[in-house]
């Protein structure tokens, strides 16, 4: 807290009230409202390189050279959550299609990938295998435990799912020596995104370069039971189509299902299980629907 007052009366701001929320800071000064935050290295280098790929579409950092960053505060316009998260969206086809650039990769690079996802899918076989023996020697199973083991088919079936494409996908990517590559931001919700005169992205503590997918999946992993992700991919896909083999790979991840822990609440557990069943259900859903239109 020292530290942040001697950062505010060095950019001469006197605050006359101010709330914390997380991590950020709002300080009300001489009538205006500022957001102050952290700051990394890496976010300023990421701010240069958005700005050198005309994409402005973030908070203006007032500052530089300190460990905090002030940026004005962006009072969000109030409209339906259903047309913000398409809004979110459309900004972020906007972000992947202004970064992309494709680069040499090293041998392994893909191998490499395909040999965590498939050990993921191997473990979470033994994992539900194992979990599944021990409910059924039950006399009388939890709830928790009960709701899993009507739903295991669920869980193999999703996990049959992802092996098999992640085979396809193998197949199309081994040979590759170049991928696409964007600018991740690599926590989309709707928590950080921003909608007044412009749209913005916020909280960028953890953006990363990495192929396209991972910032959708991310949003799938967040709102996928709010909202039709079909649908949000389908917005996305118009302003920034998918190569095949990130579509497949996309899949998979999303078919994977979460590894599910029994905790200490059994009213928790169930809700935890409940989501996660629900998500899967979705999931099949959608994959079936897309094989269709595959066909």
């Amino acid at each position: 807290m020292k530290q942040l007052h001697n950062f505010l009366k060095k950019h001469n701001l006197k605050p006359t009230r101010y709330e914390k929320y997380g991590k950020l800071y709002f300080i009300e000064s001489d009538g205006e409202v500022y957001a102050v935050k952290k700051k990394s290295e890496y976010k300023k280098d990421i701010y240069r390189y958005l700005d050198s790929r005309h994409f402005n579409y973030y908070p203006k950092v007032l500052n530089d050279d300190d460990d905090y960053e002030i940026t004005p505060y962006i009072p969000n316009i109030e409209y339906p959550e259903e047309q913000r998260v398409v809004d979110l969206v459309d900004l972020v086809a906007l972000l992947h299609s202004k970064t992309t650039f494709y680069k040499e990769i090293e041998v392994d690079y893909f191998k490499k990938m395909y040999e965590d996802i498939s050990g993921n899918i191997e473990h979470l076989e033994e994992y539900y295998s194992d979990m599944i023996e021990m409910i059924e020697k039950e006399i009388y199973p939890s709830p928790s435990a009960y709701l899993l083991s009507r739903n295991i088919n669920l869980l193999f079936s999703c996990l049959y799912y992802a092996k098999e494409n992640l085979e396809k996908w193998y197949e199309l990517v081994q040979t590759k020596n170049k991928a696409r590559f964007v600018v991740l931001h690599n926590n989309l919700k709707l928590d950080h995104f921003i909608k007044n005169q412009n749209s913005y992205l916020t909280s960028w503590d953890q953006a990363r370069i990495d192929i396209p997918i991972f910032d959708l999946y991310k949003l799938y992993k967040n709102h996928a039971l709010a909202f039709d992700f079909a649908f949000l991919l389908q917005e996305y896909e118009k302003k920034y189509p998918l190569l095949e083999e990130e579509r497949i790979l996309l899949l998979v991840l999303i078919a994977i299902p979460s590894k599910l822990e029994f905790g200490d609440s059994l009213f928790e557990t169930c809700s935890y299980f409940t989501k996660e069943i629900d998500l899967l259900y979705k999931c099949l859903k959608w994959v079936n629907s897309y094989r269709k239109q595959e066909k």
